[in-house]
Order: structure tokens, then C-alpha cells, then sequence
């Protein structure tokens, strides 16, 4: 019986690992695809992504706590008006979770990455964001009195160059501002990760703070309102990216992270921007010139030296 049952486990934390590194990328793809096509605008796409991405996660969060009620929630099951009672208090409670500051920061991450796309291939910015991600991480790790190892600063100072080699002007260098907004984004998702790391339940917090990013979506579409653009196929490439490759993409990562070590899990996600370039290719037609591809093997061979480095 216990033979039988490692193989299903292992596969399916595999399949979860595999559609959720694959989500993530393809929040790259379906920014680029609606931004590119004309199909929304850099606020309107944000907009959407953030609100079905909020209303995804309190569906999917309200269904996992149900899960865990099974007996509360026979009883509502009897009782109508319980189980109106029941679904109220579960939506105030998520709502309850999370903060404002890791709200701020998931909003200020959702809207410089989707203003970034204007100016960026799915690959450049899928490494920018990523690379970005992972020095504010090591920053704060430093900053909070760890020291790295000599390998980890050899892997710094690798994926720092890759990253100034990346975006270095010149004929081939993607635009500085579109640059400097996507490791913005990447800088915000790195405090958001580590603000996410205090405990409690990764799920629910996560719930709670994009309803809270909800008001800072209703200001950003105000201050653009006259300027929203949304054709039906870009809110529907919006609700993808906010449902999909965001709400149920961190839910399925959440699971697989139960049976990963920190290590394992911070080297697959090196795979992210490669899985996006890649598709870009195929699916946006862009190209990845020799820069991208020098850039990409620097920024990611210094950070899976710095990953290696910490374990060591």
C-alpha cells in the first residue's frame, strides 16, 4: 500500500510544480499578448488582473476552508440560511487577513510589471523581474546581518553583472524606463515574498491582500479612466492572468511547496524566465538575440550559485 502511494504523491506534486512554474511565465505571455495586440491598456489590464485575481483566490480560499469544516458544513447544508451566515463570516474573515503594506506592495509589483510590458519582450522581462526578485531578497538577507559565503558573493556579483550586461545601452538593450519599471516590480514582489514569510497560512494571507489591493485598483483606474481601454479579448487574456496564472497559479505552487525543500523550490523557479522566453518566441513571434541569451546564463547560473552557495 505504501509503495503505491509515494509514486501518486510524487507525481502529482511534479504536475503541480509544472503548471504552476508554467502560470507563473504565462502572466508574461498574456500581459505582452493583450498589450501588444492593443487588445487593453498597461491600467486596464492591471485592473482586471488584480480584481478576478481577488475574486478567484476568496472562491478557492472559501472552498479549502470548507474542506476543512466538513461538519460545520453538513449543518449548513441543512439550514439555508446558515449557510448564508456561514459564507459571510468566511469572506470577512478572509478579508481580515493579509495587511495594507503587503497589499501595497503586491499592487506596486501587478502595476510596474504590466507598464513595463509596453516596452519589453516577454523574456527580457520575465529575467529583469526575476533577477530583481532574487537580488532584493539576498539584499534584505544581508541588510538583516547574514553572511554569504564566498560562493554566494561570486554568485552575486555574476548575476549583478548579467543583469547590468542586460539592460548596459546600446543597439540591443530593451528601454531603460520599461527597465527600471520592471525591476521595480521585481524589487516590490521581493519585499511582498518576504513581508509573506511571518507565518500563518500562505493561502489566506495571500486572499486577504488582494482584496485589500482592491482600493488601490479603484484609485488606478479613476486617475485612467479616460484613457481605459478593454476589448473583450483583453479581459479575457486579464482574467487568465489574475484567475488562472495568479489565483490558482499560487494556490497549486502553495501545494507543491509543501513537499519541496527551500532549496529545490528556488531552483525551479529559475526555469521561469527561460519557460517565458521560450514561449514568447513561439507564441509572440519575438526573438531572443544573443544578449538575452548571455544575460540569461549570467543571471541565472549567479543566482543558482548563490542558492548552492547557501545551502553549502
Amino acid at each position: 500500500m505504501g509503495r503505491r502511494w509515494r509514486p501518486t504523491i510524487g507525481l502529482k506534486v511534479f504536475v503541480y510544480t509544472i503548471f504552476a512554474l508554467i502560470a507563473f511565465a504565462f502572466n508574461s505571455i498574456l500581459c505582452r499578448l493583450a498589450l501588444r495586440g492593443d487588445e487593453a491598456d498597461a491600467a486596464g489590464f492591471t485592473a482586471v488582473r488584480l480584481a478576478s485575481g481577488a475574486v478567484a483566490l476568496v472562491v478557492i480560499s472559501y472552498l479549502a476552508s470548507a474542506g476543512r469544516d466538513a461538519s460545520v458544513n453538513k449543518r449548513a447544508e441543512v439550514d439555508g440560511d446558515q449557510d448564508s451566515t456561514l459564507l459571510s463570516s468566511r469572506v470577512s474573515a478572509l478579508i481580515r487577513l493579509g495587511s495594507w503594506p503587503s497589499a501595497f506592495f503586491l499592487f506596486a509589483y501587478a502595476v510596474c510589471f504590466s507598464f513595463a510590458y509596453l516596452g519589453l519582450t516577454a523574456g527580457t522581462g520575465a529575467l529583469i523581474l526575476f533577477g530583481a526578485v532574487q537580488m532584493t531578497m539576498i539584499a534584505a538577507a544581508i541588510f538583516k546581518g547574514e553572511r554569504p559565503t564566498f560562493v554566494e558573493w561570486c554568485g552575486l556579483v555574476v548575476a549583478v553583472g548579467g543583469l547590468v550586461y542586460l539592460v548596459f545601452p546600446g543597439l540591443a538593450s530593451p528601454p531603460p524606463v520599461s527597465s527600471a519599471l520592471m525591476a521595480t516590480a521585481g524589487a516590490s514582489w521581493g519585499v511582498y515574498t518576504l513581508r509573506g514569510r511571518t507565518g500563518g497560512d500562505p493561502l489566506a494571507n495571500t486572499t486577504g491582500n488582494f482584496v485589500r489591493a482592491l482600493p488601490f485598483v479603484v484609485l488606478l483606474a479613476l486617475i485612467y479612466l479616460p484613457n481605459l481601454h478593454l476589448s473583450t479579448r483583453g479581459v479575457v487574456l486579464a482574467v487568465l492572468s489574475g484567475a488562472v496564472a495568479s489565483g490558482v497559479g499560487y494556490t497549486v505552487w502553495y501545494a507543491a511547496l509543501k513537499h519541496l525543500t527551500s532549496t529545490r523550490a528556488a531552483i525551479l523557479q529559475l526555469s521561469v524566465p527561460i519557460i517565458a522566453a521560450v514561449f514568447g518566441v513561439v507564441l509572440l513571434a519575438e526573438a531572443a538575440g544573443v544578449r538575452l541569451v548571455i544575460a540569461a546564463v549570467l543571471i541565472l547560473g549567479g543566482i543558482g550559485l548563490t542558492i548552492f552557495g547557501r545551502k553549502k
